[in-house]
C-alpha cells in the first residue's frame, strides 16, 4: 500500500513536471516572437527613411553632415534653385515649340525641355537622397516671365522667349561655377557638372538664333565713379 502511494506521487510529480516544463517552453518560444516582431515593427520605417533620407546633424553654422559629404547652406541653394529653373523652363521651351515661327527659336525650345526633363529628374534624386525639400512651382517672378510670354505675340514673343532665357541661364552659369568649385559635397558635385553641360548647351542655341541683345542683358548699368579732390597729402606731393 505505500509502494503504491509512492509510485502514485511519483507519476504525479512527472505529470506536473512535464506540464511546467511545457509551460516554460512555449512561454520562451511566445517571448522570442515577440522580441523578433517588436523591431520590425519599430525600426522598419526608419530604415526605409534612411534609405531616401540619411540622417544629416547640423554643426550649428548651417553645414550638415551627410554620406555624401558636408552641405552647405549654399549647397542647398543651388539645389533648389536647379530645381526651380525647370519649373519654368520647360514650360517655357513646350510653349517654344508650339509658338516659335523660327527654325531656331524652335530648336532652343526643343533643348530646352530635353535638357530640362533629365536635369529635373536628377535634382529629384539629389534632394531625396540630401533630404532637400524642393519646391513644386516656379517663383513669382518665374510666373511673371511665363505671363509675359503668353501675352506676347509674333516677332515680339520670340525676341522676348530667347531674351529671357538667355539672362537667366546666364545668371546661373556664374553660379555654378562657384558651386563646382567650392562644394565639398559628391552629389552636389555631380549635379552642379551635369548643370553646367546642360545651360552651356541652352546658351548656345539661344544665341545661335541672332535675337539676343547683349547690351540689355546686364539688369542695371554700374554707377558712375564719382568725382572728388584730391586728399591734402596728394595736393602738397603735386605742388612739391
Amino acid at each position: 500500500m505505500l509502494s503504491f502511494r509512492r509510485r502514485s506521487i511519483n507519476s504525479l510529480s512527472v505529470a506536473t513536471r512535464y506540464t511546467i516544463g511545457s509551460g516554460f517552453v512555449i512561454t520562451a518560444l511566445a517571448v522570442t516572437l515577440i522580441a523578433l516582431l517588436i523591431p520590425v515593427d519599430k525600426f522598419g520605417g526608419r530604415t526605409a527613411g534612411a534609405a531616401a533620407r540619411p540622417a544629416a546633424e547640423d554643426d550649428g553654422a548651417g553645414i550638415l553632415s551627410t554620406a555624401y559629404g558636408p552641405l552647405t547652406p549654399a549647397d542647398r541653394d543651388f539645389v533648389r534653385k536647379v530645381r526651380l529653373a525647370g519649373l519654368w523652363e520647360l514650360p517655357a521651351g513646350r510653349q517654344a515649340q508650339q509658338r516659335g515661327t523660327r527654325a531656331a527659336v524652335r530648336t532652343a525650345g526643343e533643348h530646352l525641355v530635353e535638357g530640362h526633363t533629365e536635369l529635373d529628374r536628377q535634382v529629384i534624386q539629389v534632394g531625396q537622397a540630401l533630404g532637400i525639400d524642393l519646391p513644386n512651382q516656379p517663383s513669382e517672378q518665374q510666373q511673371d516671365w511665363l505671363g509675359q510670354l503668353t501675352r506676347a505675340k509674333g516677332d515680339e514673343y520670340e525676341r522676348l522667349f530667347i531674351q529671357l532665357l538667355r539672362r537667366a541661364h546666364g545668371k546661373v552659369f556664374a553660379l555654378l561655377a562657384q558651386i563646382r568649385a567650392q562644394t565639398r559635397n559628391s552629389m552636389v558635385r555631380a549635379l552642379a557638372t551635369s548643370a553646367n553641360t546642360t545651360v552651356l548647351d541652352h546658351i548656345t542655341v539661344l544665341e545661335d538664333s541672332g535675337l539676343v541683345d547683349f547690351d540689355a542683358l546686364s539688369d542695371a548699368t554700374p554707377a558712375p565713379v564719382p568725382v572728388t579732390s584730391p586728399p591734402p597729402s596728394a595736393r602738397r606731393s603735386e605742388v612739391k
